[in-house]
């Protein structure tokens, strides 16, 4: 997928096209990024919280903007029902873990993917499962319980699965994500397939058996695992700094002899550049990956304390300063990418608000198909039982 380096025209301006090297870009950043380039492939992983060599190169122009597009998709589907939640008037219900912030991470993660490649997910897994491309209209209809949602209304929020993905379904126990994913790639190295499997947990996922069994049994055979920390910096309403007696959750790895690396969650092309080293890695048989990713929560742990209508972030909580969320804002993973693809000129602010624009009707779009999508029928409960057929209704309501 390597591309040689490119001048990069402008894409929907009538403008005249704007010619700049990648590599001319890098070095102008400086320091880290312009030193970069005499890394090697090794070490480019461990570049992961700055611009890395040849990044950039690895990636077209259209697969840059669908990296933007995944991040504006996820980030206003979340916006969009949590505005139905809070107007009260579709008399939504369920818990709702939002995650928007957190966008760079799978997005990141899922473009080194390949489409049957496996994520098992967590309770806040909305933008994994859309990071990798998910159906917002079906998640939409899943939200509203309804027929045609991605678990036919039986799964809500924190259960939303698509095996055509490989998304081995989200979970809304702490932990076993990482167990699940090893499952899958302990079934990817029984398959003699150069599938990998991703996992994704929240910074106190680490602290149960699951993650260990996971970290353990994959280092010893040898699996095609990477086990990826969303680590936003609380386990609810506690710092994770008050659980947790290390600075970095990645240096977990070292106990098992596995690579762990720490990166910029809210860089979506250092998360990139990082799975990618990761994946490559997997698939060449040479085992697990550590990937811990620092990023933010714009909103409460679960709910929509602090949350108002058209306004993004939750603030006035009591366990965190809203000068902490104001500054973790102003490191927004999509306006950060957005001023990057506007100065590579991949972009241009006139492409980049109609990008916007385009999420935000697809979203719209999506909710009004959910509410006019039919409700399950009366006996759908008594369907998925057993393996085959349903439970028969006379053992309810007579013979």
């Amino acid at each position: 997928m390597l591309n040689e380096s490119k001048a990069v025209e402008t894409v929907g301006s009538e403008q005249p096209a704007k010619k700049m090297q990648r590599r001319t870009f890098l070095k102008g950043l400086g320091g880290v990024a312009a030193g970069a380039a005499v890394l090697s492939k090794v070490n480019l992983a461990k570049a992961g919280n700055s611009w890395n060599a040849g990044v950039l190169d690895t990636l077209s122009d259209d697969q840059l903007i669908d990296m933007q597009k995944r991040m504006l998709r996820s980030r206003w589907w979340e916006e969009g029902i949590k505005e139905q939640f809070l107007a009260g008037t579709d008399k939504l219900y369920g818990s709702f873990h939002i995650a928007v912030g957190e966008e760079a991470i799978p997005v990141g993660v899922s473009t080194a993917l390949n489409k049957d490649d496996y994520v098992a997910s967590t309770h806040r897994g909305h933008h994994d499962l859309i990071g990798k491309g998910g159906d917002i209209n079906k998640m939409s209809a899943e939200i509203y319980f309804k027929e045609g949602g991605y678990n036919k209304a039986f799964g809500g929020s924190m259960h939303i699965t698509d095996l055509s993905l490989g998304i081995l379904g989200m979970n809304g126990i702490i932990g076993p994500s990482h167990l699940i994913s090893a499952g899958a790639a302990y079934g990817i190295t029984i398959k003699g397939t150069k599938q990998v499997a991703v996992s994704y947990g929240g910074d106190g996922s680490i602290q149960n058996g699951y993650f260990w069994s996971a970290l353990r049994n994959s280092a010893l055979y040898k699996l095609p695992l990477v086990m990826v920390i969303q680590n936003n910096g609380w386990q609810v309403g506690n710092p994770t700094e008050n659980t947790i007696p290390i600075k970095d959750e990645a240096t977990a790895a070292k106990g098992m002899e596995v690579p762990g690396y720490v990166v910029d969650g809210n860089d979506v092309l250092a998360v990139y550049a990082v799975a990618k080293r990761a994946v490559d890695r997997a698939r060449n048989g040479e085992g697990p990956t550590l990937i811990e990713a620092k990023t933010y929560r714009f909103y409460d742990h679960s709910g929509l304390a602090g949350a108002k209508p058209g306004v993004i972030g939750a603030f006035g909580l009591p366990y965190r300063s809203d000068k902490d969320v104001h500054a973790w804002i102003a490191q927004d993973p999509i306006g950060r990418f957005r001023r990057t693809l506007i100065a590579l000129g991949v972009l241009t602010e006139q492409s980049a608000d109609q990008l916007e624009q385009e999420a935000k009707d697809a979203v719209a779009k999506s909710i009004e198909m959910a509410r006019a999508a039919p409700l399950p029928k009366e006996d759908a409960a008594l369907e998925h039982v057993y393996a085959e057929g349903k439970v028969n209704a006379t053992q309810f309501y007579g013979a």
